[in-house]
């Protein structure tokens, strides 16, 4: 590493500058002017750490945040990855990204830059889980670019893992536990629901509260894998927001679940009136024939839309069985207007891990929490527990307190 002063004059004035020669770490000979010692002699000290530590790229060999953005996303597209994820990639390289850092060269995204990064979308409007989500994906971004050559060290990685613990309980305290009656149906609640349901929505929500299955599961079960005999519904496909079919995501999403016979009675019914789906075959008079496919189709017995399962299904059976809240408006008629209490399919989810954790003399099934992990899908039983553990039933309650005491104490 060697910082020279070089002198030349041009058109009768002399000039000067301060150069910078290396060696970088694939040994390449670099060099690098500035205009004054004081620049030079910081990009050495700086760059000779860089290339002891071997996480130095020169400028020439890296490229823009933008660019590396583009060939993350090419990495996706050659690893079949699904549409979803990959317009999620566009969506944020296109409006969070690039024009904040797309210029930037990788190499120089260090910590402190991205630090201004953050700040710079929260002043822009960027929600505390947008930018999360935007870091995820950038950090995507710099591991591509590491593994291609064009950087070594993924800055997003490093700030993350210094404010790992400090992110974590944050989003704790933020999210806060899971209630009953406030994040999922109580008993009560389930109760009313399912003897509002009726006409082609009720085989669905029944379904979803007695298996917790996700609404991509639910839209891709098919009738082969449901066993009516054998009381249970394997999962072993679903279906994206645009309709493709494809394998659950993890390895552990594909399961088998027991149901109770309210499940297998109400599906049996269904099956007869089910919508079939038509095949591309023609029978012997002339007409289209038509099959059984998915258990959960729509009319013409091809793919029900999420939208649907939630405005057509779950919305409107919960305001029919008196499990809503105001909607602080009122009609033509000055009465108010009532809206769903629970929004999202996930809330019956959840009430289906609660009722799988619950004690039997509460009316739940009491089951491990390795149990609970493999009928819910879960990838990890952490993920179990970091959602549910707290729904598990304690050992220190008053009446086990009390049959403890007397025990002892006689």
């Amino acid at each position: 590493m060697s910082v020279r002063k070089r002198t030349w004059t041009g058109y009768g004035v002399e000039k000067e500058a301060w150069i910078v020669t290396y060696f970088d770490t694939k040994g390449v000979k670099r060099q690098k002017t500035f205009a004054r010692k004081r620049e030079a002699d910081a990009f050495a000290s700086k760059t000779d750490m860089e290339v002891r530590d071997g996480v130095h790229v020169a400028e020439r060999d890296s490229v823009s945040v933008k660019r590396a953005g583009e060939l993350w996303i090419a990495t996706g597209e050659g690893e079949g990855l699904e549409r979803s994820t990959l317009d999620q990639r566009r969506r944020h390289l296109k409006f969070h990204i690039d024009g904040f850092i797309g210029d930037m060269l990788v190499s120089k995204l260090t910590v402190p830059a991205l630090r201004e990064f953050e700040d710079r979308l929260r002043a822009e409007g960027r929600s505390s889980v947008m930018i999360k989500k935007v870091l995820v994906s950038l950090g995507g971004i710099l591991a591509d670019a590491m593994e291609r050559g064009l950087a070594t060290r993924n800055s997003v990685r490093d700030m993350r893992q210094r404010r790992n613990g400090k992110e974590k309980r944050a989003e704790r305290r933020q999210k806060g536990k899971l209630k009953a009656g406030v994040h999922m149906p109580t008993p009560t609640e389930v109760r009313a629901i399912i003897g509002a349901l009726d006409g082609q929505w009720r085989p669905l929500l029944i379904t979803t509260i007695f298996t917790g299955m996700r609404s991509s599961e639910l839209r891709g079960l098919r009738w082969q894998d449901v066993d009516l005999e054998g009381r249970s519904i394997s999962v072993s496909q679903r279906a994206d927001e645009y309709g493709v079919i494809g394998r659950p995501k993890t390895e552990a999403g594909e399961r088998t679940i027991p149901v109770p016979p309210i499940v297998t009675n109400t599906l049996r019914e269904w099956r007869l009136i089910c919508p079939r789906r038509v095949t591309g075959q023609i029978d012997a008079a002339g007409n289209p024939v038509r099959e059984l496919h998915y258990v959960f189709p729509n009319g013409k017995g091809n793919l029900e839309s999420h939208a649907n399962i939630i405005n057509r299904a779950l919305i409107p059976a919960q305001i029919k069985a008196g499990v809503s809240v105001s909607a602080e408006k009122l009609d033509k008629d000055g009465n108010a207007i009532m809206r769903a209490k629970y929004t999202g399919l996930h809330s019956l989810r959840h009430f289906y891990a609660s009722w799988c954790i619950n004690r039997k003399a509460d009316g739940g099934l009491e089951l491990p929490i390795k149990s609970v992990q493999e009928r819910l899908g879960h990838s990890s039983i952490q993920m179990t527990l970091d959602v549910y553990g707290h729904l598990f039933p304690r050992g220190d309650d008053a009446d086990e307190l009390a049959a403890a005491e007397k025990s002892l104490l006689g």
